[in-house]
């Protein structure tokens, strides 16, 4: 999946007029945007707009509330995906803005990107805190004869349910006809291991006739397969509450006074208000909104874990990954997701969204939060034979002098991009080539190059030797460039994973829409010196997940100019450097510069 960048510049460069890694050159990954004229942000978007106007607005006049309670359930099966962010977003956002709380389910792993995202819980609980009064309450519901233990295996319970096209009738089983005492003795036998799993269940006793499949008793209690102890409770519970059971009771338990929720819900709301109407006092209002999809990438659980077994990918973390981790590992603010989401907005359909619009809205995040630097991906040495040592005091942004400045030392020696020269010149190319002037940002003079060598062996250009041009006339463009001595870097540049927008439609399977070229990096990099700086001033934005000085490599990010938006890797060390490109900078429009 990856390629070694020097290679392929080794390679590149015997054709004097290729660039060094064909497949991914840093022309491609360019924007227009010229030294001295940056392009203006775009409007940044209110965050109370969504919970003011619209969808969740309308929740909270069907049920104003003076102290609104929410929650936030995943699964823990598995790490967080972009997705659930839109679900955080919501649940604590809405309880937030109505100057109420949140409370959070299970882990560790999952109350740190929380933390991340900037939102703390109330509370966090766990499903398995309330077995026992599920249970009691279980046992209440079979003495209002509104539940029964069922033995129909999954063959005999889908006929009932109408068969497998839901064409004939439906009907109950003889199980639903025992009574209350018999039902009693053999949930309790359930309770106490007396049947095997897939031999027993508890059903919900509901409307077998109503068109809601929701209501066809549905099971309420389960024997797992797996009779692993569990993480909580240990061998205690043999049995255990099916998610249809226990969601609408915990939430009773815990104040909930608006458990929002994806459409995949809608059906569910009805058989939740029922068991709620039999069992509890307090209602919580259940309501639906879209989910969120994004084109061009996986984000179940299942697929990506074959994807990481087949070492396409590094783990969960993993920069092309839209998981949580793999989100704020590539170095994406909290903020720009945050920002993403207000976007959106929320509504009753599913958002499905291209990346290249998640990436604009990131972009338009970081272009006016984070300093700018510059970085050479494939350096060779630019000898400017009349060029004085001084040093340079440099802004961290045009825009915003808060951010304050830099010294960069000008020496005799600077390294340039090897794209950024031309042994050739040509029409309408306007970087270094013999004889051509070309500005070097943040330099006091633009430069002309006078002469060149080569590598004897690989016939790669090795040095570039040029003089200032000290008449002041404004160049065409502008490079950007590192001093001598500046620290290397490994930089990994990260591009789409898959080749289409809907790889699990591939023929094949989704493996088979993998790209190949999904990673290149570059071993061999020069950043200037003042990243260390940077890194030190750590994080960037000052977001409010990233206050509390427990912030990862990650909140290190900076714009590398005319390249792209970076942050620190978690795989650097004090003596290496490894940087992951967030997203590239405006694309380019083809004009050659």
């Amino acid at each position: 999946m990856q390629k070694q960048a020097k290679k392929a510049a080794t390679a590149a460069s015997r054709n004097s007029t290729s660039t060094p890694a064909p497949k991914l050159n840093i022309n491609t990954i360019r924007s227009q945007e010229r030294a001295g004229e940056p392009a203006q942000p775009e409007p940044t978007m209110d965050p109370d707009a969504m919970f003011n106007h619209g969808f969740l607005a309308d929740v909270y006049k069907l049920r104003p509330s003076e102290d609104v309670v929410t929650r936030f359930p995943p699964e823990p099966n598995g790490y967080l995906h972009l997705g659930h962010a839109k679900a955080i977003a919501i649940n604590f956002g809405f309880a937030r803005h109505h100057g109420g709380k949140t409370k959070e389910e299970y882990s560790v792993a999952i109350r740190e990107t929380i933390r991340w995202l900037g939102f703390t819980p109330l509370k966090t609980m766990f499903a398995s805190d309330n077995f026992q009064r599920m249970y009691d309450l279980a046992e209440e519901l079979i003495k209002k004869e509104k539940a029964y233990v069922c033995h129909c295996n999954e063959v005999e319970t889908k006929l009932q349910r109408g068969g497998e096209k839901g064409s004939m009738p439906r009907y109950r089983c003889e199980h639903a006809e025992q009574d209350v005492e018999t039902n009693l003795n053999k949930f309790r036998g359930m309770r106490d291991g007396e049947y095997a799993p897939q031999t027993a269940w508890l059903r919900m006793k509901q409307d077998i006739e109503n068109p809601n499949s929701q209501m066809w008793d549905i099971a309420a209690y389960r024997i797992p397969k797996d009779q692993e102890p569990h993480f909580r409770t240990g061998t205690k519970w043999q049995i255990y509450p099916t998610y249809d059971f226990a969601h609408c009771l915990c939430d009773s338990f815990e104040g909930i006074t608006h458990s929002l929720c994806t459409t995949e819900f809608i059906r569910s709301r009805e058989s939740y208000e029922w068991l709620n109407q039999l069992l509890v006092d307090f209602q919580p209002m259940q309501r639906e909104y879209g989910r969120l999809k994004l084109n061009g990438t996986i984000m179940s659980k299942r697929d990506i874990k074959v994807l990481i077994g087949t070492k396409t990918v590094r783990g969960w973390d993993d920069p092309r990954l839209y998981t949580l981790a793999a989100i704020r590992r590539r170095g994406i603010p909290p903020g720009a997701l945050h920002s993403f989401m207000y976007e959106l907005g929320v509504t009753t359909t599913t958002s499905s969204i291209d990346i290249k619009r998640f990436e604009q809205s990131v972009r338009r995040y970081l272009e006016v939060t984070v300093p700018r630097l510059m970085l050479v991906l494939d350096p060779i040495p630019l000898v400017i034979e009349d060029a004085e040592e001084q040093d340079l005091d440099i802004p961290f942004s045009p825009k915003d002098s808060s951010m304050g400045s830099h010294s960069v030392r000008l020496t005799k020696t600077v390294y340039i991009d090897r794209s950024d020269f031309r042994e050739t010149d040509s029409k309408g190319y306007f970087r270094l080539a013999p004889g051509k002037i070309v500005g070097l940002l943040q330099m006091p003079y633009s430069v002309r190059a006078t002469s060149f060598t080569k590598n004897d062996s690989t016939r790669a250009v090795k040095e570039v030797r040029a003089v200032f041009d000290r008449e002041g006339k404004k160049p065409k463009t502008y490079i950007h460039w590192v001093p001598e001595g500046s620290p290397k870097a490994e930089v990994r540049i990260h591009a789409a994973l898959f080749r289409s927008d809907d790889p699990k439609s591939a023929p094949g399977g989704f493996m088979n829409d993998v790209n190949p070229e999904s990673e290149t990096i570059w071993p061999n990099a020069m950043i200037e010196t003042g990243f260390h700086e940077v890194r030190q001033r750590a994080p960037w934005p000052e977001a409010q997940g990233e206050k509390t000085g427990d912030v990862g490599p990650e909140s290190v990010r900076f714009q590398a100019m005319r390249i792209a938006y970076f942050a620190l890797d978690l795989d650097s060390t004090d003596d290496k450097i490894v940087l992951n490109r967030i997203v590239s900078l405006k694309e380019d429009s083809g004009k050659a510069s």
